[in-house]
């Protein structure tokens, strides 16, 4: 009888092991994902998307600030940045509350200056151990910048993993909320389908038609986004988009080639640039 019980226990004890594994395991599998969101914003765009991208996460946020704040007119803003760049200044920042370790995946949500991360974020990464983290950049521009500015954070934080983030252009950050529910489903980060879009077509001579789309959508930006050559499209559930090949001519004389992305909503037919690669 004895030795019967004393089966009967270790038979208990097993079955209470595996229970408890099982239920780690299930509680890991339905765990939410705990994500960070880190924002310096200079005008309230990025603040604005940022704040988007909490709404659709719940993720934890915090902005980033600087110790001396970018606080002048537009133009004593370019010239402060500029010159730090030339002289490679790294610019202070508050210390962040978070506790980085608590996170695996860290979205970094900036403007884009000179072709690549806002000064405060050169402080952010030269400040912070971003060691085994995945980095999502999130990105707003007057023309682009995200994959130079991804590109760049990459070799800033050679031990992190920097990966695809989102963009948009400060013209059109109204549209942020939408397109942000697009790449967060697309990529995994929340629950739900997105329409499968086609690659662009390949590239053809101008039309008539398109190059007059391509000024109507870029005429009235401010600085020249170049001659447009070819154009590939694209048809989705909701726009017409294009991807035009341009040449542009630098200060060196030399000519150089760049894409410029425009697109046409079907419920509201006006073009607008939406990014340019360089």
């Amino acid at each position: 009888m004895k030795k019967f019980f004393a089966i009967a226990l270790v038979f208990a004890a097993l079955l209470f092991t595996v229970a408890c594994s099982s239920d780690k395991s299930e509680s890991t599998e339905n765990q939410t994902p705990n994500y960070l969101i880190l924002y310096y914003s200079q005008t309230g765009a990025t603040k604005q998307v940022a704040g988007e991208l909490q709404k659709a996460l719940g993720a934890d946020i915090e902005a980033i600030e600087a110790e001396v704040p970018y606080d002048g007119t537009y133009d004593e803003t370019v010239q402060r940045g500029l010159q730090e760049r030339q002289e490679g200044v790294i610019p202070a920042i508050l210390p962040i509350k978070s506790d980085l370790a608590n996170y695996d995946t860290i979205f970094v949500a900036y403007p884009v200056w000179f072709g690549t991360y806002a000064q405060p974020i050169v402080g952010l990464v030269n400040k912070y151990d971003f060691a085994d983290k995945t980095i999502v950049p999130i990105v707003t521009f007057g023309s682009g910048g995200l994959n130079s500015s991804s590109a760049d954070l990459q070799a800033a934080l050679p031990k992190a993993k920097v990966i695809n983030g989102y963009g948009v252009r400060n013209a059109r950050v109204a549209k942020a909320a939408q397109e942000l529910d697009r790449f967060l489903k697309a990529n995994g980060y929340v629950e739900g389908e997105v329409e499968q879009i086609a690659d662009y077509s390949e590239q053809q001579p101008l039309t008539e038609e398109q190059s007059a789309i391509y000024h109507q959508a870029t005429d009235d930006y401010p600085f020249p986004l170049g001659t447009p050559v070819t154009v590939g499209e694209r048809t989705t559930s909701t726009s017409h988009d294009y991807k035009y090949v341009v040449e542009t001519q630098g200060a060196d004389g030399q000519t150089t080639s760049g894409v410029v992305y425009v697109t046409v909503e079907n419920a509201n037919p006006v073009p607008e640039f939406t990014s340019v690669e360089r």
